[in-house]
């Protein structure tokens, strides 16, 4: 039983960490690396909490974080994405079954497009000039919370 309310801490120390994600990338458009670092930092907690075994589930976790790294690098090396969001979801993947971190794409995506109409539209609205730039953490942010809050209520 304390097992399961050090897992369902953990998640709450993730929602708070991703909250404070969202607001910084709102502000400044910056997520920190401090910030990335502690969300992967804690993962061999999760793992650890979760009784994953090393092989094949950590060993996974390991690999699907790979390969959301090197996806989203591309993005960024394409300036699509920032360093910040590309850190932020990798480090998300360390979290979370290849099938949730789908989800979390999937759902990443569709919150992201909302974003940009609302960053565009107040762009406009304002006349700044130049591009503007899309605070994308936001829409990481609120598709993992959106993921992880069934199970912390």
């Amino acid at each position: 039983m304390m097992g399961e309310y050090f897992r369902v801490a953990m998640l709450c120390l993730l929602g708070v960490l991703l909250i404070i994600a969202a607001i910084t990338d709102l502000r400044s458009r910056i997520i920190s690396n401090r910030l990335n670092l502690a969300v992967a930092a804690l993962a061999p907690l999760w793992w650890v909490a979760s009784g994953m075994p090393l092989w094949p589930d950590i060993a996974g976790q390991l690999l699907i974080a790979a390969i959301v790294f090197g996806i989203f690098a591309g993005l960024f090396s394409l300036g699509w994405m920032g360093g910040g969001d590309v850190k932020l979801l990798a480090a998300l993947a360390l979290w979370f079954p290849w099938q949730v971190v789908m989800s979390l794409i999937v759902l990443m995506a569709v919150l992201g497009g909302v974003v940009t109409i609302v960053t565009v539209v107040h762009h406009r609205m304002t006349r700044r000039l130049g591009q503007p730039e899309i605070p994308y953490g936001v829409a990481i942010s609120l598709s993992a919370l959106w993921l992880i809050w069934p199970t912390i209520f």
